[in-house]
């Protein structure tokens, strides 16, 4: 039977081939896909995600990154809080169940936890929706966030596929929040993350230890690809939210050589995938001995803490 649209862009026209795809997408054109759940975003395995990207350079691997991918981890508590965020503030995502519970040592506690999991819905205590609750409240009140998030200014968790022109490489991205272009007006793509700190010396070490800036670029690029930024550059705009009280939010925008560096990175790992998927091969760090000095700040730390 023949489907009613294309799994990637949702375009009703067909043909359409057997893995779904109308002629567009087959051919490797961009398109997107409306209503798509994130368990099938994440679960593709014929295109590249930006984390999947970062997870192929140091301190990945291919190895690394072919097994997780293979065999994906269980959900982890500590992502629920931004799982919840994301459904309260964009109105997207998986539903949340509130547990009146104070913790999860009790059988029931367990057993009501893991039901909600199975079902696809966020489990969370009632002191964790209350805190959620307060992010929440904090984000509507920022004078800039607050217009930014508000519903029906923008589209929540849109598929995006593109192919990369140098690789061949079929890619995709599914921005938090995409802000449509007013008259005169830039592209704003959005991604909301939440943080332990977020004051500027604490988001820069997180954007370059957690790839950030690739992401940014990468997001960039496939907009681009889509031609959705018009005339004007778009922009990619982090929303950081702290988890503790009072949950400060930092709206950062990285600069031009951040980006540059992000998009540098891609490609390196663009081509790293292209081969691997080429020949079938996911190589590990080093077939060799590796000949490993002390990390540069180690002489000096001895030399200050024996001084």
């Amino acid at each position: 039977m023949s489907p009613l649209a294309c799994r990637q862009c949702s375009n009703t026209d067909g043909p359409f081939t057997r893995d779904g795809l109308c002629e567009n997408c087959e051919d490797g054109a961009p398109g997107w896909r409306d209503g798509l759940p994130a368990d099938d975003y994440h679960a593709d395995r014929t295109t590249i995600s930006s984390s999947g990207l970062r997870a192929l350079l140091p301190p990945g691997c291919p190895a690394q990154f072919q097994y997780d991918r293979e065999h994906p981890a269980a959900p982890k508590r500590e992502f629920d809080y931004g799982h919840a965020a994301h459904r309260e503030i964009l109105g997207d995502g998986p539903e949340i169940d509130v547990l009146d519970f104070d913790n999860y040592l009790t059988k029931n506690a367990k057993e009501a936890r893991d039901e909600a999991r199975a079902m696809g819905a966020v489990p969370l205590l009632r002191r964790e929706y209350q805190q959620i609750e307060a992010m929440v409240a904090a984000i509507r009140q920022h004078p800039i966030a607050g217009p930014m998030f508000a519903p029906g200014t923008g589209i929540a968790e849109r598929s995006m596929y593109w192919t990369d022109r140098a690789t061949g490489v079929r890619c995709r991205i599914r921005p938090d929040w995409l802000r449509p272009r007013e008259e005169n007006g830039r592209l704003i793509v959005v991604d909301l993350k939440t943080a332990r700190a977020v004051d500027p010396a604490a988001l820069q070490r997180a954007v370059y230890e957690h790839g950030y800036h690739a992401q940014a670029a990468f997001y960039l690029a496939g907009v681009k690809a889509l031609g959705l930024h018009g005339d004007q550059e778009p922009a990619f705009i982090f929303a950081f939210q702290a988890k503790t009280a009072p949950y400060l939010i930092h709206l950062v925008e990285l600069d031009f050589p951040a980006l540059a560096l992000g998009a540098a990175r891609n490609e390196r790992a663009l081509r790293i995938y292209a081969d691997c998927e080429r020949t079938g091969v996911w190589h590990g760090f080093n077939d060799r001995i590796t000949y490993l000095p002390l990390p540069p700040y180690g002489e000096r730390r001895d030399h200050e803490e024996y001084a």
